[in-house]
């Protein structure tokens, strides 16, 4: 039976085991918080973004969480700069054309601020300029999508956290913390 690992990736950490970055500018990596060999990540989290990661040891299980052909839902919690309107959630439905194509409709409501951990470092906070809360599933996974669609429809994402992957979820993973599941 294949291993699977669900982790918090929190905000800062590169979502590979090393850094093949900038010398002398060392970044958290999954190596900082997951010392099990044999297990790779499906699909990646941008260092900016938070939340679900899902490892797995078997190659065709990896596959299948990570490709869009599989089209597993993946949902966010997205804190967007602005106050989203009705025409702005109609065009993430319907999905919108960003520079590699167009992207699959999403699923998207506004929601109630989440209760969520303290992320370090907190998010910037304007006076002047309003934020809101928006619950996004996906079915693909192309880089940095959910910010570019937002972005597309003039909400940035201020914070990104995936809270699941199919079936799975953060329920009870503090950031950095991962946990044996069973892959189904």
């Amino acid at each position: 039976m294949a291993r699977v690992i669900l982790f918090n990736k929190p905000f800062g950490v590169l979502s590979q085991f090393t850094d093949k970055g900038t010398e002398g500018s060392p970044r958290a990596t999954l190596s900082d918080y997951i010392d099990v060999p044999g297990v790779y990540p499906a699909g990646r989290l941008d260092r900016d973004s938070e939340g679900l990661m899902v490892l797995t040891d078997e190659g065709a299980l990896q596959a299948r969480i990570s490709s869009p052909k599989y089209k597993r839902p993946k949902s966010y919690l997205a804190q967007v700069e602005g106050v989203p309107s009705d025409e702005q959630l109609a065009q993430l439905r319907k999905g919108v054309t960003l520079k590699d194509g167009p992207t699959r409709p999403a699923k998207v409501a506004r929601i109630d601020t989440p209760d969520l951990w303290e992320r370090d470092p907190p998010v910037r906070f304007r006076k002047t300029v309003p934020d809101a809360w928006l619950q996004l599933t996906i079915t693909e996974g192309r880089n940095r999508q959910v910010r570019r669609m937002c972005a597309h429809v003039g909400l940035p994402c201020l914070r990104l956290v995936r809270w699941s992957v199919g079936d799975w979820t953060l329920d009870g993973l503090e950031p950095g913390q991962w946990k044996d599941a069973f892959s189904g």
